[in-house]
């Protein structure tokens, strides 16, 4: 790692499938440990069943208020200032339980690639084709 400070550009958010939105502020050379992106997740909205293979993820709320739902963890309330802490392999989601946007950094560790990225949706809907949740 080289010492840095590494700017925001929030102009780079784009839409997943996930259903949040993100914006990556390191994800690079800079760093071998750990990537930081800020996600950003609509009132009422719900992001995708998922998990990371090989990949810890930490959630710092940073404003709004949502409900985490991590593998057999019963659903807990997060807001501003907590911190969610998700193993690798481990099932996720979260909701935006607010009226405001759900705004949050993911630092992950191993820096996130794309190629461990796991939708899981499929794997909760039942034969019908709707979401069991």
């Amino acid at each position: 790692m080289r010492p840095e400070v590494k700017k925001s550009n929030l102009s780079t958010e784009f839409k997943t499938e996930e259903r949040c939105y993100i914006a990556e502020t390191a994800n690079d050379s800079g760093d071998e440990y750990v990537s930081i992106s800020r996600a950003r997740v609509e009132p009422g909205v719900t992001t995708a069943w998922h998990k990371l293979k090989g990949i810890t993820e930490r959630y710092i709320i940073i404003s709004g208020q949502g409900r985490v739902e991590i593998s057999d963890l019963a659903p807990t309330d997060a807001i501003e200032g907590d911190v969610v802490r998700i193993p690798a392999d481990t099932t996720q989601r979260i909701t935006n339980t607010g009226q405001i946007d759900l705004i949050f950094y993911a630092v992950c560790s191993p820096p996130f690639q794309t190629s461990c990225y796991v939708s899981l949706e499929e794997d909760f809907r039942n034969p019908n084709g709707n979401s069991l949740y």
